[in-house]
C-alpha cells in the first residue's frame, strides 16, 4: 500500500516496531474511525513514537504532541520504502498535504470503520 494523504481517514494503520535501525515487526491495523481526538489516544496506546502520512490538521499534530507521539507530515511513497528511509534517518518530512476540510469523501468517514485501501504509517 501508499502512505495516505489524510491521516484520520486512512483505513489502516502501519505499525513497525524497530529497534537499533531494524525492523523488528510489522502489522496493520483498521483504523477504529475517525472521530475527534480519539486517534492519538488510540495510537498512544499501540505504542506509537511517530505518525508518517501525507497530510494532518494542526489540530491533530498538537494533540498528537500531547501524547509524545512525533508527526512527520508531508510524506508520500509506497509504505514499505517509506519504512526503510526512516529506519535509515533518509525520511523527509515537509508540509502537510491536506487542507481544512480536505478529507471529506477520502477514506473513512467520521464514526466509519471498516473500508479498504491505503495505509498509514506509525512507529
Amino acid at each position: 500500500g501508499f502512505v495516505s494523504a489524510h491521516f484520520g481517514r486512512c483505513p489502516s494503520f502501519t505499525i513497525a516496531e524497530i529497534e537499533e535501525e531494524k525492523i523488528l515487526k510489522i502489522e496493520e491495523i483498521n483504523n477504529p474511525g475517525h472521530q475527534p481526538a480519539f486517534l492519538p489516544n488510540f495510537l498512544a496506546e499501540c505504542g506509537a513514537k511517530y505518525i508518517i502520512c501525507g497530510g494532518m490538521g494542526r489540530r491533530a499534530q498538537g494533540l498528537f504532541a500531547e501524547k509524545e507521539i512525533i508527526p512527520i507530515v508531508g510524506v508520500t511513497g509506497k509504505v514499505t520504502e517509506v519504512i526503510e528511509k526512516f529506519v535509515q534517518g533518509k525520511l523527509e518530512g515537509g508540509e502537510s498535504l491536506c487542507k481544512p476540510g480536505a478529507g471529506k469523501e477520502y477514506g473513512l468517514e467520521k464514526e466509519e470503520c471498516d473500508h479498504t485501501g491505503d495505509s498509514q504509517i506509525t512507529k
